[in-house]
């Protein structure tokens, strides 16, 4: 996006904040308020919904010289594994910050809706900018007489691998390899918990935990494979989806974000979030049946063409944020 918007002239500064948000440190905190104060006056600021929704108080003081606006992937309350008291605390917070700013920008229709009905804010007032997405060569599948499953997400308590894994055990019976590809470094209990999880469902060599990957390899990961396959919990778009689809590759996933309008009806099958039985029902049919999992690549290939390049998301970008710049 940023790349996006200096092709269209725009100059764009970056300011990386340090600290674990949106559970700053006070120092940390006090570097993100000192780089905003850093900003001249009347400037048109992007502020990441991680940081922002965690320090109103920065946001409000700012937002009498500056042009907040904020870029929200979701709320913060909404994340998956927070106590009663955690997510009170980040709902109260983020709506906060979100009164200080002049526009929100989400990546879905599902979070435009999430935000105004939890934080009551003007449904006019929020952008949807949805992420672009690189098309990648056709998946040409494994050419193997095992199929070859696919997971790209970090492993965490949001991405469902409890889910997955329950699924994937329901078929033992069937031939299938499945790659994860997600770091196995951010978040060490969840990655324990996943190890256990195949242990007991006897799972462990049908199963290939591949850790971080560069961008070409997990294209390549992509090509290679024959079904994308993620049980996520929660998402505000649902980008490594719309990667497989870029990829022409079928996918069968949970209805979170915008990932039922990208996947339709003809690239994949969607099932409610948590539902391990209907996700092993969707995968077993798709390794049952290659004539299905053939006209689902071939839809994926359709909605490959269709997807938004990240140069159209970049002239939304900017829309928005003219907007925001001409406002008086």
């Amino acid at each position: 996006m940023v790349e996006g918007l200096r092709a269209l002239g725009w100059h764009v500064d970056v300011c990386s904040l340090d600290g674990d948000f949106p559970w700053p440190s006070a120092e940390a905190l006090a570097r993100a308020k000192s780089a905003l104060a850093s900003i001249p006056d009347g400037l048109t600021v992007l502020v990441d919904g991680l940081a922002g929704g965690a320090m109103p108080s920065v946001m409000a003081a700012e937002a009498v010289r500056l042009r907040l606006v904020s870029l929200l992937h979701h709320p913060l309350a909404d994340e998956t594994g927070l106590s009663a008291s955690d997510a009170a605390a980040f709902e109260t917070s983020e709506r906060r910050a979100l009164a200080a700013v002049r526009r929100v920008v989400v990546t879905s229709r599902a979070t435009a809706q999430r935000v105004t009905a939890l934080f009551g804010v003007v449904a006019s007032l929020v952008d949807v900018v949805e992420p672009g997405v690189d098309r990648g060569p056709l998946t040409a599948g494994s050419r193997s007489g095992t199929p070859e499953l696919l997971c790209v997400a970090t492993i965490s308590p949001r991405k469902g691998y409890d889910t997955l894994i329950r699924a994937l055990g329901k078929i033992s019976d069937r031939d299938w390899h499945l790659t994860i590809v997600g770091s196995l470094h951010l978040h060490p209990p969840s990655v324990e918990r996943l190890r256990t999880s195949l242990r007991a469902a006897g799972l462990e060599r049908r199963v290939t935990l591949a850790g971080e990957a560069d961008a070409p390899t997990i294209s390549a990961y992509y090509q290679r494979s024959d079904l994308f396959v993620l049980a996520t919990e929660y998402e505000g778009y649902g980008m490594v989806v719309a990667e497989a689809l870029a990829h022409g590759l079928p996918v069968v996933s949970t209805a979170a974000g915008a990932i039922p309008e990208l996947v339709g009806p003809d690239a994949g099958v969607i099932v409610p979030v948590g539902d391990a039985d209907a996700l092993a029902v969707a995968i077993r049919r798709m390794l049952d049946d290659n004539g299905l999992r053939r006209r689902m690549a071939e839809g994926a290939a359709r909605v490959r063409d269709r997807l938004q390049s990240w140069e159209a998301a970049s002239k939304t970008m900017a829309d928005v944020l003219t907007r925001v710049a001409i406002d008086e």
